[in-house]
């Protein structure tokens, strides 16, 4: 995405805006589909806060940067965001960038909703600046975790890349299964290929895989190898982060991308708002909106709540995190300090377990809810 020095930024830009700087994967090695839904969902809601006369008759203006999923650039841009001014910060899909990105917003004093990552520790300290939309973590997982039980599985492999955010998921998993009943077997992505994936699958005698790895690679080629191997045939094959969300996925794998269940912070049914905005989205999207998109929605609508309500001063936006009672697109948003979770959080945004239907890749099927 092209994006013009501050500078130029900074003559162009209407003086009296109120400013909201936004953080987003736009390009690989970012998850580039999550941040164009994401993106959309931001302005989508930036636009209605305008039509319906700003925040206290000023426009209110979006400044978008690119994370391109590295956490030193995502750290460079809420130093350049600040310095332009912004009110407060929005946006961010994944989990380890937005960690980088909180760490310096809460140094800078910056106010940021985090839209879409999970990670539980967003910043090493309790810190009044950050709150977040998405489900911890610990609380998404656990509940996958009783979608594997209820389903039958109890000796589940995990395919893993290293990462903070995938160590924790593992952990996760472990902690919660152990007790039971269910047994978690680590394979490390970093000693196999997606072929060898097969044979410790076989050896192991494991009834689940799940993806904790890259998306599109090493994602794709996993479920490839898998799905052509005739020893795993009963295997399932399951993706908690959320991969088979995006159209790009059936797109990549065909028949294959049906029936891998996934995390998704959906309701079963979106009320008459939720509903109004899925039509606004899926027409600027040309495709069906995922739930990073109603994320970005919703981020924007509490930070206007926010906005008209206190002002632009940062202070007082961080001040108002627990007084917030706004009504998203997946329900009523109010944010509560959370046992082990660092950040405001959004306590009780909805989760289901969902998979593309195979019959309709382009449909989705409810499988648990918690």
């Amino acid at each position: 995405m092209n994006t013009p020095p501050p500078q130029a930024e900074a003559i162009r830009a209407d003086r009296s805006s109120v400013r909201i700087g936004a953080l987003a994967p736009l390009t690989r090695p970012g998850w580039a589909e999550a941040g164009r839904h994401l993106l959309a969902g931001l302005e989508l809601a930036v636009g209605e806060v305008n039509e319906a006369g700003g925040i206290a008759g000023r426009p209110l203006e979006l400044v978008v940067r690119d994370t391109a999923a590295d956490p030193r650039r995502a750290a460079a841009a809420v130093d350049e965001l600040a310095s332009l001014g912004v009110a407060a910060l929005a946006g961010e899909y994944h989990s380890v960038v937005a960690r980088a990105a909180a760490a310096r917003a809460d140094a800078l004093a910056l106010p940021f909703l985090c839209s879409s990552a999970v990670l539980d520790a967003l910043t090493e300290q309790p810190t009044r600046w950050v709150a977040r939309l998405a489900p911890a973590q610990s609380r998404g997982w656990r509940i996958y975790a009783d979608f594997l039980l209820s389903a039958g599985h109890s000796r589940i492999a995990v395919a893993a890349q290293s990462s903070v955010y995938w160590a924790a998921g593992v952990r996760i998993l472990r902690d919660y299964l152990a007790p039971r009943g269910g047994t978690v077997i680590e394979l490390d992505m970093r000693a196999l290929t997606p072929t060898s994936v097969c044979d410790e699958l076989a050896d192991n005698r494991a009834t689940a895989l799940l993806l904790l790895v890259g998306y599109p690679e090493q994602a794709v080629s996993i479920v490839e190898s898998v799905r052509r191997d005739k020893r795993l045939a009963e295997i399932m094959i399951g993706a908690p982060a959320g991969q088979p969300e995006f159209a790009e996925w059936a797109r990549l794998l065909g028949e294959h991308s049906a029936e891998i269940p996934f995390l998704r912070y959906l309701p079963e049914r979106l009320g008459p708002f939720g509903t109004r905005v899925e039509k606004a989205l899926r027409e600027r999207l040309t495709e069906a909106p995922s739930f990073v998109a109603f994320e970005g929605y919703d981020t924007v609508t509490v930070l206007a709540h926010i906005l008209r309500s206190h002002g632009a001063d940062r202070a007082r936006t961080a001040e108002s995190w627990p007084r917030v009672a706004v009504e998203g697109t997946r329900g009523m948003i109010r944010f509560s300090r959370t046992p082990g979770i660092s950040v405001w959080q959004w306590a009780r945004a909805p989760i289901q377990v969902v998979d593309r239907d195979p019959v309709r890749p382009d449909s989705f099927r409810v499988l648990h809810t918690g």
